[in-house]
């Protein structure tokens, strides 16, 4: 088959973010099945596409919040007013409806779209609803921005993100409605898309490497490493709740060394912590770990942090959010809710691994189990796809744009 994946961001060359992992995974499991693979979508400033890919650019876009003015997010504001839409979807309306669908008639004939996430799709819903389509929740997003909202500071960002979650919920529900398969990275996020969709859905488990890492083992710089996309709130919940509740009951002479881009760190009192911002190698940083705290509090979607952890085989203490969708654990790894024992289990786990009573076991059974899996929820997902569709590639040339309006309303209809 030849595909299209829709991708508010096409994957690059050195992926670093959850989203990056997740989106050549899946483009990279879509390969292994022998598909011929397309990608559309936006590239971020100072990042480079995967080299390795056929990828087609609607442009350069700086989409996190933290990193654009203040007039910036107005505009997408203003954006997602007048379009009844979700900000996030708004942020990709950098090029017009026509744009986009002439060039997805560029990349003509396909068999259908595979929706990398809701933003590109939700962004353009009435030129996407004329195809063919999978779609691949990576998460819940409706309920991330209500989750966001009930933690919102003040009563104009909880408003905010109220509006946000009811748009988010009617395109979410649009894109599982028109899919031929739903797939979501835990089984806890397809109850959102209700029951109907329930039969004609799966879940993905994801890998965090596509080839795994050879072992590499080196000495321990820290004792506790910490890395993620703080700028994501659902993240950035799990490590303020980490650095106010359970770091003061850590020992002062306990490392911890958190990575990854964060705007305005929390202050704390414990002289072991350090913030180190991006780091070149993020394997090489866990690696460099005695421990791994894995600290989501909420949130929907899996976490690929924990993914990582399973895969390298290191020792970890991770609360139940981070463990979504994780049959079992590895022998190295507690399970610990309440700071109190997320705090005496981290202490206790530091010290085994001094003593070598705890240490690093191999992940590969864990990444074998993922990636076939990976791979057969794939292929049951595209083997949903209706065959034998008249080309929608010659219905555009032979009839033009209003042809294809036309045939966006009767799809909608």
């Amino acid at each position: 088959m030849r595909l299209v994946v829709l991708s508010s961001l096409v994957p690059v060359r050195n992926p670093a973010t959850g989203f990056d992992v997740a989106n050549r995974a899946l483009v990279d499991g879509l390969k292994a099945l022998g598909h011929e693979v397309a990608v559309i979508g936006y590239l971020e400033p100072g990042q480079e596409p995967a080299p390795d890919l056929d990828v087609t650019l609607l442009g350069r876009l700086e989409v996190t919040n933290a990193k654009v003015s203040r007039s910036r997010k107005i505009t997408w504001l203003a954006r997602a007013v007048a379009g009844r839409t979700s900000v996030s979807c708004a942020k990709l309306q950098e090029v017009t409806p026509a744009a986009f669908a002439e060039a997805l008639r560029r990349l003509m004939p396909f068999d259908g779209l595979v929706l990398n996430s809701i933003q590109l799709a939700g962004a353009f819903e009435t030129v996407v609803a004329a195809y063919p389509s999978i779609y691949v929740a990576h998460n819940v997003e409706a309920a991330s921005a209500r989750e966001n909202a009930r933690y919102a500071q003040g009563i104009v960002e909880r408003l905010l993100f109220q509006r946000e979650a009811k748009h988010l919920d009617r395109l979410e529900q649009g894109l599982a409605r028109r899919a031929a398969y739903i797939l979501a990275f835990v089984p806890q996020d397809l109850s959102a898309f209700g029951e109907e969709a329930a039969r004609r859905s799966g879940v993905m488990p994801l890998v965090r490497h596509w080839t795994l890492p050879p072992a590499m083992p080196e000495p321990p710089a820290y004792d506790l490493g910490l890395i993620g996309t703080w700028s994501w709130r659902p993240n950035r919940l799990g490590l303020d709740w980490f650095l106010e509740q359970v770091v003061p009951l850590l020992p002062e002479t306990m490392s911890i060394a958190i990575a990854g881009g964060i705007d305005h760190p929390p202050a704390s009192r414990h002289p072991g912590l350090r913030f180190l911002g991006r780091v070149p190698d993020a394997t090489a940083f866990v690696r460099r770990a005695r421990v791994v705290p894995l600290v989501a509090r909420g949130g929907t979607g899996v976490q690929l942090k924990t993914i990582e952890t399973f895969e390298l085989g290191m020792p970890c203490v991770a609360t139940p959010a981070s463990l979504r969708g994780m049959a079992s654990l590895p022998e190295n790894c507690s399970m610990a809710e309440t700071p109190d024992d997320f705090a005496h289990a981290l202490v206790r786990a530091v010290a085994d691994v001094r003593a070598g009573r705890l240490g690093v076991l191999s992940g590969d059974e864990f990444y074998e189990t993922q990636r076939r899996a990976l791979l057969a929820a794939l292929d049951t997902g595209l083997a949903a796809l209706p065959k034998a569709k008249p080309s929608l590639r010659q219905a555009a040339d032979r009839h033009g744009e209003p042809a294809h309006a036309a045939l966006v309303a009767r799809r909608l209809s």
